[in-house]
């Protein structure tokens, strides 16, 4: 039989002091009978400090260990409860185990390794627990992380931006580092109050340390930061401005294929005989691709139609160069970039076009955080694909009750401090 201090290393119990150990038949698990070392007790479960103690709780209490083999394993031992001056009665902490928890520190670090890494399934097969106790664990395995380290130390350039993660109009507001590319944040909520948060947490000082923000043009998001950052250089993402040229493009493509769809021979029935628009109609309908991509990725078929649409439709195809005169705007960059934006902005004036007239205004409206973003070269392209992995993980965690589940698992995937394997 091997000795006590060979089965404290096999389940991951260095500080611990194994008395006996046994099979328990009738549960079917390993049982190893352990107690806290002399130096180790009568500590708040909470704070750590030596604190006088309460009463023997409720008796003896099993954690779940790590298995052994194809065996289930616990650790059993006294819970005590002690009377702390801060946090009233406790049961005592436990060096083997986080307060509160049902499993040793060991499962809790490698169930949340294997959160960060593999798929639910696994998760939830290999280590045999249900996915709601995985959300639980790798919650309580973040708020050690960030006992230990300051995400937000150090923080200069920051992206802000919002992602839904659940049907309802449910979003996550994020922010992410731009210098080391770490997701340093996020919390349920995209307004001005959730965003109000991370600027208390980051405090006055280190406020004043930020110098650029990169973000889309949400009105919440340039309160708060011209609130709280007064003196940080907020850059436009240019994502979203080409985007807000390209939804107004397709504005325009619609309203021309509608007036064709209406006119004489413009719509028909298909094979099934449901309505279906018809000659030039259907050409323009299916010409949506050939005008929201980039001119060197069209395809010979949609460089065709586009071309069809110069001749057959001069205002569509003066919608679709305002588009990519914006888009240019950004490709230059620098004072070359300005130089274009003014000259676009000219012609945007004098397109009349409605919906690209107001662009125009919009545009202008964020000119500061335009110019920045084309002097300092800061996109939201970091944060957006933080947001695609972020997405990822919520499929991942699809099933987990609360936010606050997710966001452990995202802060331990992307932020940089992923929990390690124990022993290694």
């Amino acid at each position: 039989m091997p000795s006590t201090r060979v089965w404290g290393r096999l389940l991951g119990l260095p500080t611990a002091v194994v008395e006996t150990v046994a099979f328990d038949e009738h549960e079917q698990v390993f049982v190893a009978s352990v107690r806290a070392r002399r130096r180790d007790r009568g500590r708040c479960g909470i704070c750590q400090r030596r604190c006088p103690g309460y009463d023997t709780g409720q008796g003896r209490r099993r954690w779940r260990a790590l298995d052994l083999g194809t065996v289930r394993a616990v650790v059993e031992a006294d819970a005590p409860r002690v009377a702390c001056a801060e946090h009233g009665v406790v049961v005592a902490a436990v060096p083997w185990a986080r307060h509160g928890a049902g499993h040793t520190r060991a499962f809790d670090d490698t169930v949340a390794w294997l959160a960060t890494t593999c798929s639910k399934t696994t998760v939830r097969q290999l280590m045999r627990i249900a996915w709601p106790t995985v959300g639980s664990i790798i919650t309580r395995v973040r708020a050690d992380i960030d006992a230990e380290v300051d995400r937000l130390a150090g923080l200069r350039r920051i992206g802000i931006d919002e992602i839904s993660y659940k049907k309802g109009h449910k979003y996550l507001t994020i922010v992410v580092d731009h210098d080391t590319g770490r997701l340093v944040w996020a919390a349920p909520g995209n307004d001005k109050q959730t965003l109000t948060q991370f600027f208390t947490l980051l405090g006055p000082a280190r406020c004043a340390q930020i110098t650029h923000v990169s973000a889309d043009a949400a009105a919440w998001i340039a309160r708060v930061v011209e609130q709280r950052c007064p003196t940080a250089i907020r850059c436009a993402d240019p994502f979203h401005v080409v985007k807000w040229a390209t939804d107004a493009l397709d504005a325009v493509r619609r309203q021309a294929w509608n007036a064709l769809r209406r006119s004489p021979g413009g719509s028909g029935r298909d094979r099934r005989g449901r309505a279906a628009s018809a000659g030039a109609a259907r050409g323009l309908k299916r010409a949506r691709w050939a005008l929201w991509k980039n001119p060197e990725n069209l395809t010979d078929k949609q460089q065709v139609t586009l071309d069809w649409i110069a001749k057959a439709d001069p205002r569509l195809y003066r919608a679709y160069l305002l588009k990519e005169g914006l888009r240019y705007v950004f490709a230059v960059g620098g004072q070359d970039g300005k130089h274009a934006l003014r000259r676009w902005l000219s012609w945007v004036a004098r397109c009349r076009i409605p919906e690209f007239v107001k662009l125009g205004r919009t545009v202008r409206a964020e000119l500061a955080a335009i110019h920045a973003s084309l002097d300092h070269g800061l996109s939201n392209a970091l944060v957006e694909s933080t947001n695609t992995k972020i997405r990822l993980l919520t499929r991942m965690a699809f099933g987990f009750k609360r936010p606050e589940a997710l966001i452990s698992l995202a802060l331990l995937a992307l932020g940089g401090y992923r929990p390690t394997l124990p022993g290694r």
